[in-house]
C-alpha cells in the first residue's frame, strides 16, 4: 500500500516541484553553482554602475550644451539689440553731404530700404523696412530725393512722404544723342557734371556692377552677360534720352537710370524679339548699325533687311560703323587700310554679329530691326551730297552705284 501511495504522489507532482528538484539536482551536481550566481550578480551590478556613470555624463553634457545655447542666445540677442539700435540712429551724424537717390515707381518699403543702404545713407535696409512698418510710415512717393547720412529714419520717412525733387531743381540736364557710344557718353557726363569720364569708363568694365544690373534687369541683360570679347558690356544698353542730374548723384545711379530706360522701351518688344527668333543682344547690335547707316525710318527698315540677308548667307555685314568702333575713332571716311584692323568688332573680316552693339540706338532703329522691309538686296550706298540711299542685289550693281554717287564727289573735290 505504501508503494502504491508513493507512486500516486509521483504522478501528481506539480510543475513547480519538478523545477525545484531540477534546480536541486543542478546544484547537487555542480558544487560551484553559488560562485556562478555571485559572478552574474557582480556583472549586473557593474552594468548598473556603468549606466549610472553614463547617465551622469549625458546629464553633464546636456547641461553644458544648454548653458552654451543660453550664452550664445544671450550674445546673439544682445548683438541683435545693438545692431538694431545703431541702425535706427543716423549712419554718420557728422556727414551732411547730400546724396541723390532715385526711388522707382511701385517700390516697396523693403526695396526703398535696400536702395538707401546701397547708397550708404542708412546702415540697414531691413531695419528700415520694419521700422517704417511698426511706426506706420506709409505713402512713400517715387522720385529723386536728396538725403544724407546724418538723417534719422523718421526724417527720411517724412521726406519720402512729401515727394521728390522737381525737374526744375536739377543741377544739370544730360542729353545723350541717339547713336552715341560709351566713349561719347563719358564726354557728356564729364562736361556737365562733377563726375569724371575715366570713372565712368571704369564702371563700364566693372563686372560686379554689371552683375547687380543683371539681377535687376534679367530680361534685358541676360544675353549680354553671355557675350564674349566685348569692349564695354553695357554698350548699346544706355538709352539715348535726356536725364535730370542732381549734385550727389552717383555714377551707379545715373547708369542704372539709363539701363532702366532701355528696359522700359524694350519691355514692349520682348515678345516680338522672341517671335523673330532673335535675342536682345542681336537686336541691339543690328540696331546700332542701322542707327548710323540710315537716317529715315524707311531706309533703316530696308538696311536692316540687307543685314539679315547677308547674315542668312554667311556674308560679313561689312559695315563701316564696325571699323570705326574697332579703331576707336570718329571720322567721316574709312580707308582701305582701316579694313585690316585686328579686332572682333571688324565686321569686314569677321562674320556674324560680332561681340555686340557699336553704339546706343534709338527706339526707331530698334523697331526697324524688328519690322524690316522685305527685299533681296545685299548692298547699299548713300549719296554723300543728298544722303539718299541706293540698293543693289549684286556686287556689280553696287560698284556702279558707288562710282556714281561716292567716287564722283571725291573726283570733284
Amino acid at each position: 500500500m505504501k508503494r502504491e501511495q508513493h507512486s500516486n504522489e509521483s504522478k501528481f507532482l506539480g510543475k513547480d516541484d519538478k523545477n525545484n528538484r531540477a534546480e536541486e539536482s543542478f546544484y547537487s551536481s555542480n558544487p560551484d553553482g553559488k560562485k556562478v550566481d555571485a559572478v552574474e550578480q557582480k556583472e549586473d551590478n557593474s552594468r548598473k554602475s556603468q549606466h549610472r556613470k553614463e547617465d551622469k555624463i549625458v546629464t553633464r553634457i546636456v547641461a553644458i550644451v544648454v548653458l552654451a545655447l543660453l550664452i550664445v542666445g544671450g550674445v546673439f540677442g544682445f548683438s541683435t539689440y545693438r545692431y538694431v539700435a545703431s541702425s535706427i540712429k543716423p549712419l554718420d551724424p557728422d556727414n551732411s553731404e547730400k546724396i541723390v537717390v532715385d526711388i522707382p515707381s511701385g517700390s516697396t518699403n523693403k526695396m526703398i530700404g535696400q536702395i538707401l543702404e546701397d547708397e550708404k545713407v542708412i546702415k540697414s535696409g531691413m531695419v528700415f523696412n520694419y521700422y517704417t512698418k511698426f511706426n506706420n510710415l506709409t505713402g512713400f512717393q517715387a522720385g529723386k530725393y536728396q538725403v544724407s547720412p546724418d538723417m534719422t529714419l523718421d526724417e527720411i520717412g517724412e521726406l519720402l512722404q512729401g515727394g521728390g525733387l522737381a525737374a526744375d531743381q536739377a543741377d544739370a540736364r544730360l542729353t545723350i544723342p541717339e547713336g552715341y557710344d560709351v566713349d561719347q557718353i563719358g564726354d557728356v557726363i564729364e562736361k556737365h557734371t562733377e563726375l569724371k569720364k575715366k570713372d565712368f569708363l571704369a564702371l563700364m568694365k566693372d563686372e560686379k556692377f554689371f552683375d547687380e544690373l543683371l539681377e535687376q534687369f534679367p530680361d534685358l541683360l541676360t544675353d549680354a552677360s553671355k557675350s564674349e570679347g566685348v569692349r564695354y558690356r553695357l554698350e548699346g544698353y544706355l538709352f539715348p534720352a535726356t536725364y535730370d542730374y542732381y549734385k550727389g548723384t552717383s555714377l551707379e545711379t545715373l547708369v542704372t537710370e539709363m539701363v532702366s530706360a532701355t528696359n522700359n522701351v524694350l519691355a514692349g518688344y520682348y515678345e516680338q524679339i522672341e517671335e523673330a527668333d532673335l535675342n536682345v543682344h542681336e537686336v541691339l547690335t543690328i540696331a546700332s548699325l542701322v542707327e548710323k547707316e540710315g537716317v529715315t525710318e524707311e531706309d533703316r527698315k530696308k538696311i536692316a533687311q540687307v543685314f539679315f540677308n547677308r547674315l542668312a548667307t554667311g556674308m560679313p555685314l561689312q559695315s563701316d560703323i564696325s571699323i570705326l568702333y574697332a579703331l576707336g575713332v570718329h571720322k567721316e571716311m574709312v580707308l582701305y587700310e582701316d579694313l585690316e584692323v585686328d579686332s572682333p568688332y571688324n565686321l569686314y573680316k569677321n562674320t556674324g554679329y560680332g561681340p555686340g552693339p557699336f553704339d546706343n540706338p534709338s527706339e526707331q532703329a530698334i523697331k526697324a530691326v524688328l519690322e524690316p522691309t522685305p527685299n533681296n538686296n545685299y548692298y547699299f550706298v548713300a549719296d554723300l551730297e543728298t544722303g539718299k540711299v541706293y540698293y543693289a542685289e549684286t556686287l556689280e550693281e553696287h560698284n556702279k552705284l558707288v562710282d556714281e554717287y561716292v567716287n564722283k564727289t571725291n573726283k570733284t573735290d
